[in-house]
């Protein structure tokens, strides 16, 4: 099916369907008298071989990273242990976008998670949010990719190329939520329509606008 020549919807996981790390980025900085944003500019300086990018590839263990990121957020002034970052990952999930993907379903849409994760250090740890919550919620998917699983990470082009491959969809008939902007570049470039979530109510709104369907 198809609603103003749309037939498929990407979804960033992180921040899209559950709350913004962020959110808890900021608090850590507060508590721990670090700049505000300094979290973000560790993971923005060297994006493509950074301790984030490597972990999410699965070329690094939680360990490595956690020593990795520890150098490199030492050397712009402030070190921190990668550990501690990674329990702060674990969002809530926003309900109002899992009755979205739902309705979509419903109506037709084929619909894709494309997310940036890591391998965990047990079976117990989240990479973003409770297991059996994150299962439910991919279950609803016809199409699931994980960086952690395909070595590949947004906002590579590879991993684009890579999702269009296997999806086989034309881009301009795809619709791409991410919260944020360096991820939606790339797919923006292929001519896919995007959309950076900065909340959930904001997110509903554009893409109702787009596909002119009430959420």
């Amino acid at each position: 099916m198809e609603f103003n020549q749309y037939s498929s919807i990407f979804w960033d996981f992180g921040g899209v369907i559950t709350s913004s790390p962020f959110e808890a980025f900021n608090k850590f900085e507060k508590e721990n008298k670090l700049p505000e944003n300094f979290l973000r500019k560790v993971n923005s300086t060297n994006p493509e071989n950074n301790a984030w990018a490597l972990l999410e590839q699965s070329k690094i263990n939680q360990e490595e990273f956690d020593k990795l990121f520890f150098q490199e957020s030492s050397q712009l002034g402030h070190g921190v242990a990668g550990l501690k970052i990674l329990n702060l990952l674990e969002g809530d999930l926003r309900m109002g976008m899992v009755s979205v993907i739902r309705k979509l379903n419903k109506l037709g849409f084929t619909q894709a998670c494309l997310t940036n994760n890591f391998i965990p250090s047990d079976e117990n740890q989240p990479d973003m949010i409770d297991l059996d919550k994150k299962t439910e919620v991919f279950d609803l998917f016809d199409f699931v990719f994980e960086s952690k699983e395909i070595g590949l990470r947004k906002p590579d082009q590879a991993f684009y190329d890579h999702v269009i491959k296997e999806v086989n969809i034309s881009p301009n008939k795809i619709i791409f939520l991410d919260d944020l902007g360096i991820n939606l570049k790339p797919a923006k470039a292929m001519g896919i329509t995007t959309i950076k979530v900065i909340s959930e109510s904001q997110a509903k709104k554009d893409l109702s606008e787009i596909l002119n369907i009430n959420f």
